[in-house]
C-alpha cells in the first residue's frame, strides 16, 4: 500500500469509528451531478498513476485520482482509446461549482458512470470496466474482478460501482478495457424533422452501418440530424454513399462532437436560467410532449430537455410512459432542493436493494451521504 493510499485508508477507519460523513472527490468535474453531498472531504487525486498497461492485450489499470486527459493522451500514443468517450465537463463556469479545464478523473468517470455521444452504438462504461480495487466502509481494501472478461463469475461488484456516484466505497484504482482508434471517420448531415429523424435512425439502426453517434437539433431555425460513422474505411465509405446526406469535414467536426460529449454545444449554453434534464429511453420511443424539441442523442435512446422548475412532473411522466426515466441534470439555479430530487424515485423491491448494498459495502453510512437520494 502507497503513502497515499495509507493515508486515506486512515482518514476512511476513523470516519467510521466515530460515524463522521466523507465528501469523495477528485476533479471536481461532475460537483453539478446529482445531490449534494455531505462531509469532510476525502480528496482522491493524490492516488495517481497508470500501473499496468498492455496495449496488444487492450487493457490499463490506472488509479482512481489520475486525471482522464492523461490517461487518454496515453492510449492515443498507442493508437487506442475509450470508445465509450467520457465527458470531462470542461470549461467550469457552466456547471454549478465545477472545476474549469480537464479536471475529470478516471475515478470519477466510473463512480458518475456518464457516458459520451458513442454509447449507444458502443456500449456504456460499466461494459469496459474489468475490475475495481476500493476501500469499503471499515477502510478495508477489496478487489472485484480483474483484467480479462471471464474473472467475471456470480454478482459482478466491479461495475455496480458504475454510477454509485460513491455511495459504496472510494474506489483506487481501476481496470479498463480499451480499443483501438477506428481506422475511417465521417460525418453525415441531414435536414429533418423529429420524427423523421427518430424513423430513419430506427431504420438505419437495423442494418449493417457502422453507426456511431447522433445528434438531432432544432435551433429555432433549422432542425437538423448529424450522423458519426466509424469502422473500417471501406465501410465508411460505402455507408456514405448509401446513406446520403452533406458529408462534413472531420477536422471541422471533432470539436463539436467533444462539445456535444460534454453538453457545451451553443444548444446547451443558451438554457438560461432553464434545468437541462436528461431523459433516457427506448430507441423506439416516439416523439414525446415535451415543454420544446429536445436535442437527441444516442440515435433516439437520449433526449436532452431544457425546462422550468415546474415542468418536472411533466418530463417524469413523459420519460415514464415509454418505459424511460427522466434525470435532472444541471439546475438552472443553485437552490439544489427540487421535489422529487435529481433522480427518479426508486420502486419498492429496487430501493430495499439499493439500501441493502449500501450496508454491506458502507455500515456505518459514511460515504457520499446524500449524494444519490437525500436519505442514502
Amino acid at each position: 500500500m502507497n503513502s497515499a493510499l495509507l493515508l486515506i485508508s486512515e482518514q476512511v477507519r476513523a470516519a467510521a469509528a466515530t460515524g463522521t460523513a466523507l465528501r469523495i472527490r477528485g476533479g471536481g468535474s461532475k460537483d453539478f451531478y446529482g445531490e449534494r453531498a455531505t462531509g469532510e472531504l476525502l480528496d482522491t487525486r493524490p492516488l495517481t498513476g497508470i500501473t499496468s498497461y498492455e496495449p496488444s492485450e487492450l487493457v490499463v489499470t490506472v488509479r482512481a485520482g489520475t486525471k482522464l486527459a492523461e490517461l487518454e493522451a496515453v492510449l492515443a500514443e498507442r493508437g487506442q482509446c475509450l470508445p465509450f468517450e467520457p465527458p470531462h465537463f470542461e470549461g467550469g463556469a457552466t456547471y454549478s461549482g465545477s472545476a474549469a479545464g480537464s479536471a475529470a478523473t478516471v475515478g470519477g468517470m466510473v463512480a458518475a458512470g456518464l457516458s459520451g455521444p458513442a454509447r449507444a452504438s458502443v456500449g456504456a462504461v460499466r461494459d469496459y470496466v474489468l475490475g475495481v480495487t476500493l476501500l469499503n466502509g471499515r477502510a478495508e481494501l477489496l478487489t472485484f474482478g480483474g483484467q480479462v472478461m471471464k474473472n467475471v463469475a456470480g454478482y459482478d461488484v466491479s461495475r455496480l460501482m458504475c454510477g454509485a456516484l460513491g455511495t459504496l466505497g472510494l474506489i483506487t484504482e481501476v481496470s479498463l478495457k480499451v480499443l483501438p482508434l477506428a481506422p475511417a471517420e465521417a460525418t453525415l448531415k441531414f435536414q429533418m424533422g423529429q420524427t423523421e429523424a427518430l424513423a430513419q435512425l430506427n431504420r438505419w439502426g437495423g442494418q449493417p452501418l457502422p453507426l456511431n453517434a447522433s445528434c438531432w437539433v432544432d435551433d429555432g431555425q433549422t432542425q437538423t440530424l448529424y450522423l458519426r460513422l466509424r469502422g473500417a474505411v471501406a465501410a465508411v465509405e460505402a455507408a456514405c454513399q448509401s446513406l446520403g446526406g452533406e458529408r462534413q469535414d472531420n477536422a471541422a467536426t471533432a470539436p463539436d462532437w467533444h462539445l456535444c460529449r460534454d453538453q457545451q454545444l451553443p444548444w446547451f449554453l443558451e438554457r438560461g436560467a432553464r434545468d437541462l434534464w436528461r431523459l433516457s429511453v427506448p430507441q423506439t420511443a416516439p416523439v414525446l410532449d415535451l415543454p420544446e424539441p429536445p436535442l437527441v442523442e444516442w440515435h433516439g435512446g437520449l433526449r436532452w430537455v431544457r425546462a422550468a422548475p415546474e415542468d418536472a412532473a411533466r418530463l417524469r411522466a413523459a420519460a415514464a410512459v415509454v418505459g424511460g426515466s427522466a434525470t435532472l441534470f444541471i439546475a438552472g439555479t443553485p437552490c439544489p432542493e427540487r421535489a422529487g430530487g435529481r433522480f427518479d424515485a426508486l420502486k419498492p423491491p429496487l430501493d430495499r436493494i439499493h439500501r441493502q448494498l449500501k450496508k454491506e459495502f458502507d455500515p456505518a453510512g459514511i460515504f457520499n451521504r446524500g449524494r444519490l437520494y437525500p436519505d442514502f
